[in-house]
């Protein structure tokens, strides 16, 4: 006993020196957003709750002897009952600018989808759950988690261009009745240039994934692709983008494939403390059972707008407002409007 003792001492002892001498480097970073909500749903009851967002991040760091830098983060908290993200792989950052994603690393497609302006408050309009349309560019990407995602350095090939490259296996599960996930492969480039006293930004991605199934075979595999661009000049700023692909067997269309398009555009304007936001978004979606070739029509027309005000340094008030139209299997279904008023807190 007393030999196990020591030795136990010994290793704590060990550990705790390499802890002290070797330890990482660390930045933490999270925010505290709480609000109002007020929904006004058609065909149904008004209502209102609070909405709450709070995050606290963890990102750690160090760099080797050669100069390449060893990443990662986790979240220690997220609002609404998740466990925070703790998924995270690594990032391995080289001397020249290029960097790699390993475990879980994610699609290169949508690394490089052009953000759109929008509502910046945390408002949102319930509509029928079997509405398959999307209105999000990026809504046909996907990764398992043995993947790897390399991203080139800067001026790539060209002056202003980056891309990058992923690939991922399949998820090690048996193929049963629901759609698995069996590799993916995306590639995603974004050229910045300077137009006059514009900067512009294209982004561009393509993604694909291979899946497979028991029973009824998958006629269409996840994938597609989106291109966006944004405009600044001085503090205004103007984006576009399209996406148009097909999704299987997850969300809203499980147990089904779905051909959908998009389209969304947005503005934003800065003034001193003041923000303003303005965006629309419409999505049509076709959903099928898996191996069949007829579908029904979805939709969603969103309109978003908020004012944001910096009332103190991390403190910003937030008033947004969105409208949907929707349409579900052909016919008009649960739509309506929200409003949201309240304040983000970040750190």
């Amino acid at each position: 006993m007393k030999k196990e003792l020591l030795m136990g001492t010994a290793l704590v002892s060990t550990l705790g020196a390499a802890s002290v001498a070797e330890a990482v480097s660390y930045t933490m970073s999270g925010n505290h957003q709480t609000g109002i909500e007020f929904d006004s749903v058609s065909g149904g009851t008004d209502t209102n709750d609070q909405t709450q967002d709070n995050n606290f991040t963890v990102s750690l760091s160090e760099t080797t002897d050669n100069g390449m830098t060893i990443s990662s983060s986790f979240m220690l908290m997220n609002e609404n009952g998740s466990p925070g993200d703790t998924d995270a792989g690594f990032t391995l950052a080289f001397t020249d600018g290029s960097k790699l994603d390993v475990i879980n690393a994610g699609n290169a497609s949508g690394t490089h989808d052009v953000s759109i302006p929008g509502s910046a408050g945390a408002e949102t309009v319930a509509t029928a759950t079997s509405n398959a349309a999307e209105t999000g560019l990026d809504f046909m990407t996907g990764a398992s988690k043995q993947g790897i995602e390399y991203h080139t350095a800067e001026d790539f090939l060209a002056d202003g261009l980056k891309m990058s490259f992923s690939f991922s296996t399949d998820g090690g599960a048996a193929a049963v009745a629901t759609y698995r996930n069996d590799g993916h492969v995306a590639v995603g480039a974004t050229y910045v240039t300077d137009l006059g006293d514009s900067k512009v930004t294209l982004g561009a991605g393509w993604s694909e994934i291979d899946g497979s199934k028991t029973g009824t075979a998958v006629a269409n595999d996840t994938g597609g692709i989106h291109i966006g661009l944004s405009a600044v000049t001085g503090n205004l700023t103007v984006a576009a983008g399209f996406a148009d692909g097909n999704k299987v067997g997850t969300g809203v269309a499980s147990g089904k494939e779905m051909s959908a398009d998009v389209v969304k555009a947005g503005v934003k304007y800065v003034s001193g403390d003041l923000t303003f936001n303005v965006g629309i978004a419409s999505g049509d979606a076709k959903d099928n059972t898996i191996g069949s070739v007829t579908g029904s029509d979805d939709s969603k027309d969103v309109t978003s707008a908020s004012v944001s005000y910096v009332v103190a340094s991390g403190v910003t008030a937030i008033l947004g407002y969105t409208s949907v139209e929707a349409s579900d299997e052909g016919a008009s279904s649960a739509d309506g409007s929200a409003w949201y008023i309240g304040a983000n807190m970040a750190f």
